[in-house]
């Protein structure tokens, strides 16, 4: 199996000095996911936690909602001409009863930002499929302190990112922000992908209680994920996109940019948010009509 970093020499120049030296970067390597047999589509991805990056790329694609859904998830023998397993093939086998989607070059796909859909087709397209609608009862409220912590949090639990600084990653808090799992891959779209696969077969979806946390831009796809596995709350350190905002407002999923230190942006969904009530105003008490004088 491929490792999460691999060693490639370099040529370092400082300040005027040159040495050579082997560096420390994090593996690339293509994920094919088969589904029942079949090819449904090729990933670049980190090893690592390939199963359930695949289960969570299916729960995003509407295909499965809950664990017993799936009867198995294997790396395919022989995955070469010669018979060499490269452990960069896997098939979902889908469980008896489980409707397999009619997989086709023009399959019905959403979630990369070149899918070909978009605007409404986009929103119609995860309103209509998800499973778990967001639907948090009591509504989750977390404060702008509880979030402006989270980011250290997540960088903190980065062991990968510490030796290579090129991954992205992505958490699951409770609302109370107690750390629950961190996955990282070079895909900001596959780490979160490995968080619901493995939510999905710890059985549980939805996660109507956590905060998803990333560690980059907010896209479409990301905002999708997060619906698709009953998120109420995505937080970003960057920007969301404008489609990304829209597919928020229309799910009612919190959307929250630019979250840095004590400062943030709320796109979507403030009613989450727990602001502190502002100090009342205090008038300034009004001076002694008698004390007036005249200049």
């Amino acid at each position: 199996m491929g490792r999460a970093t691999e060693r490639r020499r370099t040529l370092r120049i400082r300040d005027g000095a040159v040495s050579s030296r082997a560096d420390t970067l994090v593996a690339e390597e293509p994920l094919e996911i088969r589904l029942n047999g079949r090819p449904l589509a090729i990933t670049m991805r980190t090893p690592g936690d390939d199963f359930a990056l695949a289960a969570g790329f299916l729960v995003s694609e509407g295909v499965i909602a809950a664990g017993d859904e799936v009867r198995s998830i294997v790396y395919c023998a022989g995955a070469t001409e010669d018979g060499v397993n490269t452990y960069n093939v896997v098939d979902v086998r889908l469980a008896p009863g489980v409707e397999v989607p009619d997989i086709t070059l023009e399959r019905n796909v959403y979630t990369t930002s070149s899918c070909g859909l978009c605007g409404k087709a986009s929103l119609d397209a995860v309103r209509t499929t998800t499973r778990h609608p967001v639907s948090d009862a009591p509504p989750l409220r977390v404060t702008p302190a509880l979030l402006s912590a989270l980011p250290d949090r997540l960088r903190a639990a980065q062991r990968v990112f510490d030796r290579t600084g090129g991954l992205h990653a992505a958490a699951l808090f409770s609302e109370a922000g107690e750390l629950w799992d961190v996955r990282e891959d070079v895909g900001r779209h596959n780490a979160v992908d490995k968080l619901v696969g493995r939510a999905l077969t710890d059985g549980r979806l939805p996660l109507s209680r956590a905060i998803l946390l990333v560690s980059g831009r907010a896209s479409f796809e990301l905002a999708q994920k997060a619906v698709m596995a009953g998120i109420p709350l995505l937080a970003a350190v960057s920007a969301p996109s404008s489609l990304a905002v829209d597919l928020a407002a229309e799910t009612g999923l919190t959307l929250v940019g630019f979250l840095r230190g004590p400062s943030m942006n709320v796109y979507a969904g403030e009613e989450r948010i727990a602001l502190e009530e502002p100090a009342p105003l205090r008038e300034a008490p009004l001076r002694d009509r008698g004390s007036l004088t005249s200049e």
